[in-house]
């Protein structure tokens, strides 16, 4: 790696770590990070043209759902050479996709959010650009390239519409950190998600964030990492990281029939490996996963979709919902292309989801209370607590009635409260469960 710095590079740095001429004021505090309720925005499920417009409409219906932080996906313009019309595929990192809108929409978006209560942060793609990104004409070192000087896609991977960025150059990672800034800065995001960002340096990250974090001050920003590595938490920077390992579980439990109680190992284990305060973001799907099959497909039907989003999130935080998934969007979503989602389908779906938002963020434990494990193979239970209350959770991950065989001593003939449904009731030694049902029981 080069040790001096250019004249342009030591130029960028400066200018990086002071505040901009154009920046905006931006008078919104970000909800703290155990806190976070994330609502994954898919431009094109919205319409086919001008979609930033129509998520600014959606705002008031996507808070309502109790969302406090919005993700878009990514926003710039999408290479022509060698494309799939991949959104993560970038021409120009200071730009905005004209299939999408315009800066001034994604400014009045971000403005829309924080009026109602909402972050705003959009996704970053730091290892790889389009073969056209505006980088490309002038400097090709900033590029992987292989022996005989060819720019190559990235490594172990079939992303052939995409060049990897070469992280050994300083002068390519100035300008990354100065395209960053702009658009926490000047636009007034208030974090990024970053994309497959183990395969990022993460001395990288902890650069970029620290001088991002200095610029954007007093504001907080939220930065999340689209990977699994501990390292990003513990040396990276980074707020939040995804949950893959419990995602793994949750289709090995739901889907391939193993015991309710492996989902607590992974949470114990996920949990183990990162630093106190930081948050595995949890999720029954996105972006990604939907381009499989639908919450509804994944987990045999709504109900299924449901008791599997109540086994991620409740166990230990992290909470993400992905744009359609409230409204029990049928079909698998490709995001390369317009798929119009029917936003008053499902009407008791939204309402369901909505509720069970509303519990999570009314009582703390769910985000941030001591968690007590209790194994069993065809119902997860635990138990979350703190000032807010103690809870029992129960979840029947199969789609047959199931009997939960023995009820913890501390929960029996106690008197009990379904938070759900507002319904009093005790427990005995044993608790038969319908399909896919759940309980949320709070002691008096």
């Amino acid at each position: 790696m080069k040790k001096c710095l250019s004249l342009i590079c030591l130029a960028a740095m400066i200018a990086s770590s002071i505040p901009q001429a154009g920046a905006r004021t931006i008078n919104f505090e970000l909800p703290a990070i155990k806190d976070v309720v994330m609502y994954q925005v898919n431009p094109r499920v919205f319409a086919p043209q001008n979609s930033l417009k129509v998520v600014a409409h959606r705002v008031d219906s996507i808070s309502k759902l109790g969302a406090n932080v919005m993700w878009v996906m990514p926003i710039y313009p999408i290479g022509k050479i060698k494309s799939k019309n991949s959104p993560y595929s970038i021409s120009d990192y200071k730009a905005v996709n004209p299939e999408f809108g315009t800066i001034e929409d994604v400014k009045a978006l971000a403005d829309s959010c924080h009026k109602h209560g909402m972050a705003l942060i959009v996704d970053w793609v730091a290892n790889h650009t389009a073969w056209d990104n505006v980088w490309m004409k002038d400097h090709k070192d900033w590029y992987t390239q292989d022996k005989d000087g060819n720019v190559i896609f990235p490594p172990n991977t079939d992303w052939t519409d995409v060049a990897d960025l070469n992280y050994d150059n300083r002068d390519m990672r100035e300008a990354m950190i100065d395209a960053m800034m702009f658009w926490i800065n000047e636009v007034g995001l208030d974090g990024l998600r970053c994309d497959v960002a183990d395969q990022v340096p993460t001395d990288f990250w902890n650069d970029a964030f620290q001088r991002l974090r200095k610029a954007a001050a007093p504001r907080r920003l939220l930065l999340l990492a689209e990977g699994a590595n501990p390292d990003n938490l513990i040396n990276g920077g980074f707020d939040m990281n995804y949950a893959w390992n419990f995602m793994g579980a949750l289709d090995r439990v739901f889907v391939k029939g193993q015991p309710a109680s492996h989902l607590l190992d992974v949470d114990k284990q996920e949990y183990g490996e990162i630093p106190e305060g930081k948050v595995k973001l949890r999720f029954t799907t996105n972006h990604d996963e939907a381009t499989k099959y639908s919450t509804v497909q994944q987990f045999g039907s709504k109900k299924g979709a449901i008791a599997a989003f109540i086994a991620t999130t409740f166990l230990h935080g992290g909470m993400l919902v992905y744009g359609e998934q409230e409204v029990a969007y049928p079909e698998k979503i490709n995001f390369f292309n317009y798929v119009p989602v029917d936003w008053m389908s499902n009407p008791d779906v939204y309402r369901t989801y909505k509720r069970l938002i509303s519990i999570y963020k009314k009582y703390s434990a769910f985000r941030s209370g001591d968690v007590k494990y209790y194994p069993d193979d065809d119902v997860l239970a635990f138990e979350r607590s703190d000032a807010s209350g103690k809870f029992l959770v129960l979840v029947n991950v199969r789609n047959t009635s199931k009997t939960l065989k023995s009820i913890p001593a501390e929960w029996r003939n106690v008197r009990l409260t379904n938070v759900y449904t507002g319904k009093r009731m005790r427990l005995h030694k044993k608790l038969h469960l319908k399909p896919f049902q759940y309980l949320i029981l709070k002691k008096k």
